[in-house]
């Protein structure tokens, strides 16, 4: 269906929460709301594999990246995470409905979708970018140097800690090959700005607005009082060694790399790709803190 002159994009992509209940006649409903706006709709392939949905054409997510101009995500931070972690190579804008409590990035509730979506595919919508983390995984080879035995993007944080049988690692943290400390603790992380309301705010960390160039380093249960969380600048470069402790392990986001060796190195680094996030007209950061942490309870 060609588009309208109305509406800002051509073509969605639609991806879902599959593994939810309930969540095939949601997903039906937004995109008619789509095609009746005047998008082509297509559904990311594994969301249409795992719903049954043969209405739309499936597509891969080279496919969409090539294809489409906006993706639609529907579920919850995580699914967010997930799919825009995959999109950012591809400079694709990313709109979030949320299937149960308000999300930090999924911000249109599922009542508001028939009001707000329509609004915000004719171009009434905030927008912002936010950075991302690369990171990699260097094993030390024989003789000399180091081999890469892992790559990868993260949205939220890039977190190194101990085995679930081991009582504490011990990291050595450097920036831009400065020596930082020695860390005796359950883990160590990096945060972005948008992870500092995730593991790095239970941690103790500081809540960071995402448009702060920065990164947070926050070990977890350190055993030494003094370590506090620290707060970088994001155009330099983390080193975290592996000194000691079993099975240590590391987490970019969701994705997992176990058994970690004595000397392996784990780099962070600010990614060349950047996450857009658009927002329903209105929307503002502050709103969306006292709305998940609850700072206006007891305000009249």
């Amino acid at each position: 269906m060609p588009s309208t002159p109305s509406c800002r994009f051509r073509h969605a992509a639609l991806v879902g929460k599959y593994q939810a209940r309930g969540i095939r006649p949601i997903l039906e409903d937004v995109a008619h709301l789509l095609a009746r706006a005047g998008l082509d709709v297509s559904l990311e392939s594994e969301t249409a594999l795992n719903t049954g949905m043969t209405e739309y054409p499936a597509l891969s997510i080279k496919e969409i990246g090539q294809q489409c101009d906006v993706a639609v995500v529907l579920g919850g931070d995580g699914t967010m995470l997930a799919i825009a972690r995959e999109l950012a190579p591809f400079d694709i804008p990313l709109i979030g409905i949320n299937q149960g409590r308000l999300g930090f990035i999924t911000d249109i509730p599922l009542k508001d979708v028939g009001t707000t979506l329509p609004l915000m595919l004719r171009g009434e919508y905030e927008e912002e970018s936010r950075a991302m983390l690369a990171g990699a995984v260097l094993r030390p080879i024989r003789g000399d140097g180091f081999e890469t035995i892992y790559e990868g993007f993260a949205i939220n944080e890039v977190l190194v800690s101990r085995g679930a049988t081991a009582s504490m690692v011990e990291l050595r943290a450097e920036i831009d090959g400065q020596f930082v400390a020695n860390y005796r603790a359950d883990g160590l992380l990096v945060s972005s700005p948008t992870g500092s309301t995730a593991y790095a705010m239970s941690a103790g960390g500081p809540i960071m607005h995402p448009s702060v160039g920065g990164w947070v380093i926050v070990p977890i249960a350190s055993h030494t009082l003094s370590n506090r969380p620290l707060v970088v600048s994001d155009d330099v470069t983390i080193t975290i060694e592996i000194v000691a402790g079993r099975d240590a392990g590391m987490n970019f986001d969701m994705q997992s790399l176990a058994s970690l060796l004595h000397g392996d190195r784990v780099i962070v680094r600010r990614s060349d790709h950047h996450v857009r996030f658009l927002h329903p007209k209105g929307w503002n950061y502050y709103a969306t803190l006292r709305r998940k942490l609850r700072w206006n309870e007891g305000v009249s």
